[in-house]
């Protein structure tokens, strides 16, 4: 039976001899054996109940079934055909090694430069807001009609303008995914909660005017840039290009700038925070509610490169996680929503005593100093409490003072104003604020002005740091792109107030940001340079993936996509899991340059087959940034590539037959730095570079050359193809497409059966992503066959579609052999790919 399993369902190899095509015809077109096979195995199923059958027999049958499917695969793929093509011009190609180590270096600088010009038009942003704010002087009474982007285009009963709108031109942009923008202007977002015509905003957006001009040229200057933007310390949010904003179903826009991460990260350095909660008897009923509420709030004001703990106090002092205790933890998404769940269960008894809290706060954080752990920055206590009754101040003449180097934020909590004065002088007297809370809405607005404060250093200093912020989701893209691709990342620059009167109490106006694709980055490392199996991968100093083929940000919930809950916080050692020892990932944080060989086991056809490999990590540091780039090669397919040369005439003499197509989602022409560009096609770009049409479009030279190359070498099989179908009369049935694969994206496809007569009419289709090229992998169909012989076919039953339709897809690899061993001993060899779908 074992054998039956091979023959049948396994790969058919040489050893099988090349039969002349199944038998039995009727009606002008013969029954292929997958049909034979079905009657054989209801013939098997039910004679088996009154009979024995011999093993020899069900082998004889297997073995028949075997070299009939055999024979089908060869004559309706064209395999020997190809094979011949491949076989005839060994002797005017060249074999080139990759060397990974120049490859990741070369990559790596490529990204440099391209986030070194996103970050240039970030400091033309501050700069300009700067200047801007320096000679504007705050006019109380100011009346200004900014454009509102909730208001723009909306009339009023009368057909007239409303108040903050007016006429805004919008028109459908491609490199902003087909949204409706204005590229000449900006506009701005208020949220809900925020006066929009408060004098502060209007002042604001008066000045901030000023960014429009820059907006623009840094648009002109650098073409691949999206969003820039610019979010005020007041609330209001301007936006470039101008959009129109959509609230959510209640008609209330929630966004709001000052709570992204961008706008934290700029706004203040690394910290290290102790919050500290009272849960005494007097903080219950909205008083605990407001309090949990607080501390989420503030838990929400943290990132990756911060340090908490939350620690809870009445008559004695717990920690809210046990686990945790003196020590502080990364703020990161995870242990964040950890500490919202087991704030959730606070409950309030006893009497607060603040002295024991304040005392062990201090502890922790000194401990963490002492030991260089922690952020090494910004340290801060958060008290959140309804009064402090006893004796405190011999707590912070015993830990803080005279060098004050912890802030105390204080917080009171509640109507009553009994405390005060005592919370008041906590803060005032260790550096920090003091705010009153007594509404939930009140939250939001007071918690923030903590981040005011602890920006002043860098204001006074004018520390202009540039930061770049983790993964995070762009939903416009959720539908368009492959999973790992889905993620953005933002490089963001405080603002500062430059005013002589105003330099020392350091103010923060804003900050300024620019939003990066992390496609865009992936494009910079093309997949046809890292093999079959190879790929390319981004994580963080933190090691957080950035972009990485295994990491899948969205589950489906219905009909549905949705992100998961920490999609932005997957550790790089929970892909790369073979890295037992934490080497790639350690190396990778630091910084360094270097390689690594892993023995991997890797999975295709989403989970369902698994492939044992072997793979070199490269990877190196992306310089002024974060980020590291690694890349991988796997022995045997990323570590040799074949160089073919032909005309450019003959060349697109095959490269446009109608049964030609090259994967849309790789850069062969950069086709998104002139718009004119925009809606061409990676073909029509192609061939109007080629033929001199558009000459100043930037090109991938050796990428086109190969795709070239690869056209004139399969060209003779859309003949061959094509002749079968004519032959209409000894077609078999069942026998739905032929199609190969190449190296360079090229695909050519032929299409035996109509799309009425197809069961998998979605096969091979751009919603297809597994079986076509795409800009994070090679199809399942090139991938499993590259693990097989050359020459010999691969079956397997790919996942079905919606409508449960079932194929048989034959796959087998076309080797190229230079020098005297051979492919598979040498292990000098570039593939292409033939395939063939068959019905069940």
């Amino acid at each position: 039976m074992r054998r039956q399993s091979r023959a049948g369902a396994g790969h058919a190899g040489k050893r099988s001899p090349a039969g002349a095509g199944a038998s039995g015809a009727r009606g002008g077109r013969r029954r292929t054996p997958l049909l034979w096979a079905a009657v054989f195995v209801c013939l098997w199923l039910g004679a088996q109940a009154q009979m024995k059958i011999p093993p020899e027999t069900v082998q004889q049958w297997a073995e028949t079934f075997g070299k009939q499917l055999l024979a089908l695969s060869s004559r309706y793929s064209g395999a020997k055909l190809l094979q011949k093509k491949y076989k005839d011009i060994e002797g005017v190609v060249k074999m080139e090694e990759m060397d990974g180590q120049e490859l990741v270096k070369s990559f790596a600088e490529e990204m440099e430069e391209m986030l070194g010009r996103k970050m240039k038009s970030v400091k033309r942003l501050a700069e300009a807001a700067e200047d801007a704010d320096l000679y504007h002087e705050f006019n109380e009474t100011l009346e200004f009609d900014y454009y509102n982007s909730l208001m723009i285009n909306k009339v009023d009963g009368n057909g007239n303008p409303v108040d903050l709108g007016g006429e805004f031109a919008l028109e459908e942009n491609e490199h902003f995914n087909k949204l409706q923008v204005n590229t000449l202007l900006s506009d701005i977002q208020v949220p809900t909660n925020v006066f929009n015509k408060d004098p502060g905003i209007l002042n604001g957006a008066y000045m901030s005017e000023a960014l429009n001009d820059v907006f623009v040229d840094n648009f002109q200057k650098d073409p691949t840039l999206t969003w820039q933007y610019f979010g005020s310390a007041t609330g209001f949010f301007r936006l470039y290009p101008g959009i129109k904003w959509t609230p959510d179903d209640n008609g209330v826009v929630t966004f709001d700038c000052r709570n992204r991460n961008w706008y934290i990260q700029a706004a203040s350095s690394p910290k290290d925070v102790v919050i500290v909660v009272d849960v005494s008897g007097s903080m219950k009923g909205l008083r605990l509610t407001i309090a949990k509420h607080t501390i989420n709030t503030i838990l929400d004001t943290l990132g990756e490169n911060d340090f908490v703990n939350i620690i809870a106090y009445s008559d004695y002092v717990s920690y809210v996680e046990p686990c945790f205790k003196g020590t502080l933890v990364q703020a990161d998404l995870d242990n964040r929503e950890h500490f919202k769940i087991l704030v959730e269960g606070l409950h309030v008894k006893g009497e607060g005593k603040v002295k024991k809290a304040m005392k062990e706060s201090f502890k922790i954080l000194n401990q963490a100093s002492a030991q260089g752990q922690g952020s090494l920055c910004n340290q801060a206590i958060m008290l959140i409490t309804d009064g402090a009754m006893e004796d405190f101040q011999e707590v912070f003449e015993e830990f803080n003072w005279p060098e004050r180097r912890v802030r105390v934020f204080t917080y009171l909590i509640g109507r009553e104003m009994t405390f005060a004065d005592n919370v008041k002088w906590i803060a005032c007297n260790n550096k920090g604020y003091y705010t009153h809370i007594s509404t939930l809405a009140d939250v939001q607005e007071n918690v923030m002005e903590y981040l005011h404060v602890l920006s002043r250093p860098m204001v006074i200093n004018h520390d202009h740091d540039i930061i770049w912020t983790e993964a995070y989701m762009d939903t416009v893209l959720f539908n368009s792109q492959a999973q790992s691709l889905l993620l953005m990342t933002s490089v963001a620059m405080p603002v500062f107030s430059k005013k002589q009167e105003t330099l020392s109490h350091g103010i923060l106006l804003g900050v300024v940001g620019t939003d990066v694709a992390l496609r865009e980055l992936i494009r910079l490392a093309p997949r046809y340079k890292l093999g079959i199996h190879g790929y390319a991968f981004l994580n963080t100093n933190n090691g957080y993936i950035l972009s990485h083929p295994e990491l899948r940000p969205l589950y489906k919930e219905g009909k549905k996509l949705k992100p998961k809950p920490n999609y932005n916080s997957v550790d790089l050692a929970e892909v790369e899991w073979e890295d037992t020892e934490e080497a790639l990932r350690t190396a990778m944080v630091k910084g360094e340059t270097g390689s690594l060989s892993l023995d991997v086991r890797t999975s295709v056809d989403k989970g369902r087959r698994v492939m044992f490999l072997r793979n070199e990590y490269y990877y190196t540091v992306i310089n002024e940034t974060p980020f590291s780039l690694g890349i991988v090669l796997t022995n045997g397919h990323g570590q040799y590539r074949f160089i073919g040369n032909v005309s450019v005439e003959e060349g697109l003499h095959d490269l446009i037959a109608p049964d030609l197509t090259i994967a849309t989602e790789w850069t062969y022409c950069e086709t998104d730095i002139d718009p004119s560009h925009r809606k061409l096609t990676q073909m029509q770009a192609m061939v109007r570079y080629l033929t001199g049409k558009e000459p100043d479009l930037e090109c991938d030279t050796d990428l086109l050359g190969q795709t070239l190359f690869d056209a004139v070498v399969t060209a003779p099989m859309e003949a061959y193809w094509t002749a079968l179908m004519l032959n209409s009369s000894s077609m078999d049935e069942g026998v739905e497409t032929a199609f190969l694969g190449t190296r360079t994206g090229l695909m050519r496809v032929q299409r035996y059966a109509g799309i009425e007569k197809r069961v998998a009419n979605t096969f091979l289709t751009p919603a297809d992503k597994l079986n076509i090229f795409t800009l994070d992998h090679f199809p399942v169909w090139y991938r499993r066959a590259a693990e097989i012989p050359a020459g010999q076919f691969h079956y397997y039953l790919p996942k079905e579609d919606t409508r449960g339709a079932k194929i048989v897809v034959a796959a087998t690899a076309v080797s190229v052999t230079v020098g005297k061993k051979t492919a598979i001993a040498g292990g000098r060899r570039q593939r292409g790919f033939l395939s063939l779908s068959l019905s069940l």
